[in-house]
């Protein structure tokens, strides 16, 4: 049996990928088969293909990827189990992420059944539930490595994208106060995500505020931590989603806990099914929602993706796969 998917046979710009029919995955006794409704397209997966950053490579085969079909997050239903999975049942609608084997940008797609999965949170649909995990968890990540607190002041650069306007919301349900930065068209959007303060980047820039920040989170890379730091408390934390100018990030992490003061994390992305299951809680409460921009067909897959790397789309893209 085949099915339609989307691959990339060689690193490169987003036309590297094509639509083809492949075999259908047969799951292991411990993975379980899922028929894909909802994919997405973000910056892991344009990182991935494109192998900007050669370290990438290490990950996704030194020459050519191993993993020929993209897409980490995924919402669709169960029609096939291992025989030894107990987690799940045939016919169950779940969503997750795997950025381990990737293969979401297809009809069908297999994961362990011990990977960072989890039912649809109820009363959500598969589109409302498939961008909860890629934006989220990075955020969740950097968040927790900073330690935010109630009462804290945090900054947020780039309150729109996947992983922004996530950290909007998780950050606010832990009761900091949080000043956002976007472009004008969006500043309600991220009021109402919670932002007590919105700075327009077209008429401010946030780096010359008069005021300091227990943590300034630079959810789009697009600053540094030499121009945040005279926005940072003394024992400020500065992180950045990217790696920044010449690679710094990573050594400034290294070098400036030692220094003592203000200081730049570069935490390690990482997911486990207790941050899923997390995730699913507060989108079940109603304190965090996905922010969803476009929806394409699978067959569109290369303009979605070259809209993914404008770096002005608002929150997910969405890859429909099924009804």
């Amino acid at each position: 049996m085949n099915m339609k998917a989307a691959i990339h046979e060689q690193y490169g710009p987003p036309e590297v990928l094509k639509i083809v029919e492949i075999d259908i995955p047969k799951p292991k006794r411990n993975e379980v088969l899922i028929k894909v409704h909802f994919s997405t397209v973000n910056r892991t997966d344009c990182g991935f293909r494109s192998a900007e950053y050669f370290i990438s490579r290490f990950f996704s085969g030194l020459f050519r990827p191993k993993n020929k079909v993209l897409g980490n997050e995924f919402a669709g239903e169960i029609v096939e189990i291992g025989a030894d999975v107990s987690s799940y049942n045939i016919r169950d609608k779940v969503f997750g992420y795997n950025d381990s084997t990737f293969g979401a940008n297809a009809e069908y797609m297999v994961v362990s059944e011990k990977a960072a999965m989890s039912i649809l949170p109820t009363g959500k649909s598969f589109r409302e539930s498939v961008a909860i995990t890629e934006g989220g968890h990075y955020a969740l990540v950097d968040i927790r490595a900073a330690k935010v607190q109630a009462g804290q002041h945090v900054l947020i650069n780039g309150a729109t994208g996947a992983i922004g306007s996530a950290a909007v919301q998780l950050i606010k349900h832990l009761g900091a106060n949080i000043t956002a930065v976007c472009e004008t068209k969006h500043v309600d959007l991220v009021k109402s995500l919670g932002a007590d303060v919105v700075i327009d980047y077209t008429k401010e820039d946030f780096t010359k505020l008069n005021k300091q920040f227990d943590f300034v989170f630079d959810a789009v890379g697009k600053s540094t931590f030499g121009k945040c730091k005279p926005i940072l408390k003394p024992k400020g934390i500065y992180i950045s989603t990217e790696f920044g100018p010449g690679a710094q990030n990573p050594f400034l992490a290294l070098l400036t806990p030692i220094l003592g003061g203000k200081k730049l994390m570069f935490p390690m992305p990482f997911i486990k099914q207790e941050d899923i299951e997390y995730l699913k809680e507060l989108v079940e409460k109603g304190k965090y929602s996905p922010v969803i921009d476009r929806v394409y067909p699978l067959e569109e897959i290369v303009e979605a993706t070259k809209y993914v790397e404008t770096k002005f789309k608002t929150g997910n893209v969405l890859i429909q796969i099924a009804e």
